[in-house]
C-alpha cells in the first residue's frame, strides 16, 4: 500500500468576521427582542468572532457547496495541481443545501473540471474526517493517486430569525409565550460557516508534508440516544419522530428543520465518551501522550476545554497544555470544517518541526460519535 501525505491545505471563510455584537443583527431577533440565551451562551463559549455567508444587506452570498468550491479552489492554485487534476472529491458536512443530489455532487457541479469519483459522508462534525478517510483509505489502496478532501458548513441560513418565525406566530395564536426552547436556540449562538480542504497525494510534496499515521473512528449510538438533530422532533420516550411524518405546516410551526440541542444529554456524555475513545485509539497504535506535539480538539465551546482536560487525568491520558491548539474564539464552531480550518493555521503558523506529531481529535454529539487521525511533519 502507498503512504498518503497531505501536502496542501486551504480555507474559505466568507465575508467579514462578525463580532459578538453584530451578530444578533445578521440573524435577525426573535419576536423582536434581544434574546437573554445569547449573553448566556456567549459568556459560556468564549467565542469573540464567527463568519456568516451573509452580507451587510441581509443577503446570503454563498451556499454550501459554493463555500466548498471556494476553498478548493484555493487549494487548487497553481500550475502543480489544478482542479482538472483532481481524481477524488470527498466533502463532508452536516448543512447540506438540499437533500438531494449529494453535498459533493452539487460541489463537483460547481467547480465544472471533469469525470471523477465523488464520496459524500453524512452526520455532522464527524463528516469532515469520514470524507478525510474515504480520501485516505482510496490514495493508501492505489485507487487513485490524489484526493481532495473537504469539510464545510453553511448553517447561518438554519439559525435566521424567517426559520423561527412560523413558531413563533403559532404560539401566539396558542396564547402562549412565544419563546423558542433553548435546545434550539443553543447553537444560533455557537455556529459558524465556512469551508475547509485538503489534497491527498503518495508522494511527500509540497513544503510541509503531513504523512497521515492512521484514523480512528468510534460510535456510542448503540448505547446513547441522539443529542443533537435537525429534521426531526424528540419525543419523551429518546426517540426522533423525523420530518416525513409530520404534516407539511407543523414543519415550520415547530420549527422541524432547526438544528437543535439536548443539552443535558451533551453535558452527561460528550467528555467521558470522547476521553474513552481517545484512550481505546492511542493504545490500539501504541501512542503515548508525551508522544503528541500538538494536541487539535474540536470543542465547541471553551466550556469543555478545562473539563476535557480533567476527565483526560481521570482516565490517565493527560496531554499538557502547551500541546493544544485551538481557534474556536477567532473562527467559531465551523463543523465538519473546523478541524480542517484548525490545521491550515497550525500549518501557516510556521511553528511545526521536522517529526511532530499532531493528534487530530473531533467528537460529534448527533449521537456520540467520535474520530481522530495522527500526523507525521515530513
Amino acid at each position: 500500500m502507498n503512504d498518503v501525505y497531505i501536502t496542501k491545505i486551504a480555507k474559505f471563510l466568507p465575508n467579514n468576521p462578525v463580532s459578538n455584537e453584530e451578530m444578533e443583527e445578521k440573524l435577525g431577533f426573535l419576536n423582536g427582542k434581544t434574546s437573554k440565551a445569547r449573553r448566556i451562551v456567549l459568556r459560556n463559549n468564549k467565542i469573540t468572532n464567527r463568519y456568516y455567508a451573509i452580507d451587510d444587506a441581509g443577503n446570503i452570498t454563498h451556499n454550501n457547496a459554493q463555500l466548498t468550491k471556494e476553498a478548493i479552489e484555493l487549494l487548487c492554485d497553481d500550475e502543480d495541481f489544478t482542479t482538472q487534476d483532481i481524481e477524488l472529491l470527498s466533502c463532508g458536512t452536516s448543512s447540506p443545501d438540499q437533500i438531494l443530489p449529494s453535498h459533493t455532487a452539487m460541489v463537483h457541479g460547481f467547480l465544472k473540471n471533469r469525470n471523477l469519483e465523488i464520496n459524500s459522508p453524512s452526520g455532522a462534525c464527524c463528516s469532515g474526517m469520514s470524507a478525510l478517510k474515504y480520501g485516505y483509505l482510496a490514495v493508501k489502496a492505489k485507487q487513485v493517486k490524489n484526493a481532495v478532501c473537504t469539510g464545510s458548513e453553511r448553517t447561518s441560513s438554519w439559525m435566521m430569525a424567517n426559520t423561527f418565525e412560523d413558531e413563533i406566530n403559532h404560539l401566539k395564536v396558542l396564547e402562549e409565550q412565544p419563546i423558542i426552547a433553548f435546545n434550539k436556540e443553543f447553537l444560533r449562538w455557537m455556529l459558524s460557516d465556512g469551508a475547509g480542504a485538503f489534497l491527498l497525494e503518495s508522494e511527500p510534496k509540497g513544503k510541509q508534508p503531513l504523512k497521515i499515521e492512521w484514523m480512528e473512528g468510534y460510535s456510542y449510538a448503540y448505547e446513547l440516544e441522539a443529542c443533537m438533530y435537525a429534521g426531526a422532533d424528540k419525543l419523551e420516550s429518546g426517540h426522533l419522530k423525523p420530518w416525513s411524518e409530520y404534516n407539511a405546516h407543523q414543519w415550520s410551526e415547530e420549527s422541524l428543520f432547526a438544528m437543535k440541542q439536548d443539552v443535558k444529554l451533551l453535558g452527561d456524555n460528550i467528555l467521558k465518551k470522547g476521553v474513552d475513545s481517545l484512550k481505546n485509539s492511542i493504545e490500539k497504535h501504541g501512542v503515548k501522550p508525551g508522544d503528541i506535539s500538538y494536541y487539535l480538539p474540536h470543542i465547541s465551546s471553551y466550556y469543555f476545554k478545562e473539563k476535557l482536560f480533567d476527565e483526560m487525568k481521570n482516565q490517565d491520558v493527560e496531554i499538557p497544555w502547551e500541546k493544544w491548539f485551538l481557534n474556536l474564539d477567532k473562527i467559531g464552531n465551523v463543523g465538519a470544517a473546523s478541524i480542517y480550518i484548525m490545521l491550515e493555521e497550525l500549518v501557516d503558523s510556521g511553528k511545526l518541526n521536522t517529526g511532530d506529531k499532531i493528534l487530530l481529535s473531533v467528537p460529534e454529539s448527533a449521537r456520540f460519535s467520535y474520530a481522530y487521525a495522527l500526523l507525521t511533519v515530513c
